[in-house]
């Protein structure tokens, strides 16, 4: 019989003396410089996290499961999540099952998260600088208990028709959700091994939880469910979140609660005002300062522009109305349609309140700032026809 037949463990017992002798160094973050079709570039960047757990001294003590939980993954640069974003999680997970034993994937819930040992989380990016073909994966693995990331791995992939629609929570949305938990969970898919994850993000896994399972019921399209689960989310010790605001009024805006659905936008309002930024998703028709004619994106446009002009009243603030386009179409074009749609903002948030119209400034970047970059027009790039209220010191 052969050696390795008797004792599979060897392996791991001597690369555990190296570690104890001073002979192996920290194992430091995978990543393959290829650009490799999707599948593949999932299976690599799996594959290389859990070849850096290897050597932690809870792997070489004891072959027993370990327990993992998945914070939902998101898109990089937008914080949606996508379609894309699903598969990743979901062919990410299915190899760690199949392949590695030793891991035991749990549902993300507070209780999974009580006898988990460690926290999954993952982005996917698109890389404006080499093409819109290419997306950066992230993948990192965080100790529950001490907060540091044990291993981070990274993979180029390419879009070979990759779906990137949003979710429909995200799809519905008014607003750029994303906010400082959220751009804590992408650092912390990024933060190399031995460093601590995102505190921001990492100290609010609790509600993350919540807010997730709330998600997924406003998904299923369960909105009087979801509403109760938002609010259960809000009322938690960190549940102050834009992730939690933004469902309360897309619940109730859902179930038909206009005036609670005002109240919880001018929430998703005051929160972007203290936090020095929101993005909204005003659509306008092709190539016009005229909003988009379906009154199923539309209707509620009135009610925004109404409580952004309240809160910013009320905050005494100063804004920079900044309007933005995708990628169709020439640049000078796309300068001057989101100048002007900057514009048209500002000119209804002067009739909704005349303090605004020495406190405001139009400008426009055209398609400079986009966030998704395909020039698509359609769902999936729809953050990239957004006008961004920007807070400035008034003069």
């Amino acid at each position: 019989m052969k050696l390795l037949d008797r004792f599979p463990w060897l392996p791991l017992v001597l690369s555990g003396l190296l570690v104890l002798t001073g002979c192996a160094t920290k194992p430091a973050a995978t990543s393959d410089a290829r650009n490799l079709p999707f599948n593949e570039a999932v299976d690599v960047a799996t594959d290389g996290l859990v070849k850096q757990t290897q050597n932690l001294p809870a792997f070489l003590a004891k072959m027993a499961k370990r327990g993992v939980v998945v914070d939902p993954m998101l898109d990089g640069a937008s914080g949606q999540q996508t379609a894309a974003t699903r598969l990743l999680e979901q062919r990410s997970t299915d190899r760690m099952k199949s392949n590695y034993a030793v891991f035991d994937l749990l549902p993300f819930d507070n209780a999974s998260l009580a006898k988990a040992q460690y926290l999954l989380t993952g982005t996917m990016t698109r890389e404006q600088a080499a093409g819109a073909g290419v997306f950066l994966l992230n993948l990192a693995l965080t100790d529950l208990k001490t907060g540091n990331v044990v291993a981070q791995s990274s993979a180029r992939a390419r879009d070979d028709g990759l779906d990137t629609s949003p979710t429909p929570y995200y799809r519905d949305s008014p607003i750029v959700v994303r906010d400082s938990v959220v751009d804590g969970y992408i650092r912390t898919c990024a933060t190399a091994p031995g460093q601590r994850a995102d505190p921001t993000y990492f100290q609010r896994v609790s509600t993350a939880t919540l807010i997730s399972d709330a998600t997924a019921t406003y998904d299923g399209e369960k909105y009087d469910e979801a509403l109760g689960k938002y609010q259960k989310a809000l009322s938690s010790p960190s549940g102050e979140q834009l992730r939690v605001y933004n469902g309360i009024y897309l619940s109730n805006w859902k179930l038909g609660k206009t005036a609670e659905a005002e109240q919880a936008f001018g929430k998703v309002v005051e929160y972007g005002i203290a936090n020095n930024t929101l993005g909204v998703k005003f659509l306008f028709n092709p190539g016009s300062t005229v909003f988009w004619s379906d009154t199923k994106v539309s209707g509620p446009y009135s009610i925004w522009l109404r409580q952004i002009a309240r809160q910013a009243t009320a905050a005494k603030v100063c804004m920079d109305v900044v309007g933005h386009t995708s990628r169709t179409g020439s640049e000078p074009f796309n300068e001057k349609l989101s100048l002007n749609r900057a514009a048209y903002i500002k000119q209804r948030l002067e009739v909704e309140s005349r303090d605004l119209a020495t406190r405001t400034r139009a400008q426009g970047v055209g398609f400079r700032q986009n966030i998704v970059g395909t020039g698509t027009d359609d769902v999936r790039d729809a953050l990239d026809r957004r006008v961004e209220f920007k807070i400035v010191p008034c003069s």
